[in-house]
């Protein structure tokens, strides 16, 4: 009988805790197509507390997250802190350099470090996994690594930032104004209660990077990206675009023209 994959998880946030739930959820049908049982045995967060809401009566609580990375029990290491420095970095770095798979939905750390990272995991051997730091319900990375690796790509361009598409679809279609759809964002869980990472456009600039690296085999570099956010966007911008048959929408794009990014 196939042992299970032993999964350790840090960060229980928003994230986090989806994806105990759906494990919790979905156990049989993820054991069907993974062909082995997923099980959490260890998890690590800012606040134990966070524990209580999530089914994990029965999982070990670490304190350190970056113990995990030597933690034998944990087969795979699930990063989900966030953030392009501080434990997040320390953890898949430790993980890595220890033989460990490590997946992780930190668009911020990749954009920053993901080919040293790259590096780190072709060394050890490991796993680098990070479907879900850009359009993880489509999915795009898979197919960009490996449906579409024969072609030759020329732009990749989408809507890459939930937030923001929704607030500025709820300008659009209840005419109200930047701020008071951002409210409701904020309300409803799709926007933090500092929104700048979205509404700035800092979020589609690390997702960006990520797919033109995939996409034209460069280097990725954050810091080369132009960034423009939504937070400037008015009505009466609004108003101008649809008169000319268009419609406002915060875009990442990255374009090969003459062999320039």
């Amino acid at each position: 009988m196939t042992s299970p994959l032993r999964i350790g998880i840090a960060g229980l946030g928003t994230v986090g805790g989806g994806v105990v739930k759906l494990l919790a959820q979905n156990a049989e049908l993820i054991e069907k197509h993974a062909g082995r049982k997923i099980i959490i045995v260890a998890v690590s967060a800012k606040d134990k507390n966070e524990m209580d809401a999530l089914p994990l009566a029965s999982v070990h609580w670490v304190a350190d997250a970056l113990a995990l990375a030597d933690n034998l029990d944990v087969d795979v290491v699930v990063e989900l802190v966030g953030g392009a420095e501080g434990i997040a970095k320390k953890l898949v770095e430790a993980s890595l350099k220890n033989g460990k798979p490590v997946v992780t939905a930190n668009k911020a750390l990749l954009a920053h470090h993901g080919l040293a990272l790259a590096e780190m995991a072709e060394t050890s051997g490991a796993t680098l996994a990070f479907e879900a730091a850009v359009g993880g319900g489509i999915p795009i990375i898979k197919a960009m690594r490996e449906s579409l690796s024969a072609n030759r790509f020329t732009r990749v361009m989408g809507i890459l930032n939930g937030t923001c598409n929704y607030i500025l679809t709820e300008m659009q279609q209840r005419q109200c104004n930047f701020d008071d759809a951002l409210k409701e964002a904020q309300a409803k869980g799709y926007a933090e209660a500092d929104p700048s990472f979205d509404i700035d456009g800092i979020d589609t600039a690390h997702k960006i990077t990520i797919l033109a690296s995939l996409a034209f085999g460069c280097v990725p570099d954050v810091k080369q990206v132009a960034a423009q956010g939504i937070r400037n966007i008015t009505l009466k911008n609004m108003e101008a675009a649809a008169s000319q048959g268009y419609r406002i929408k915060l875009l990442g794009i990255a374009l090969l023209k003459n062999g320039h990014i």
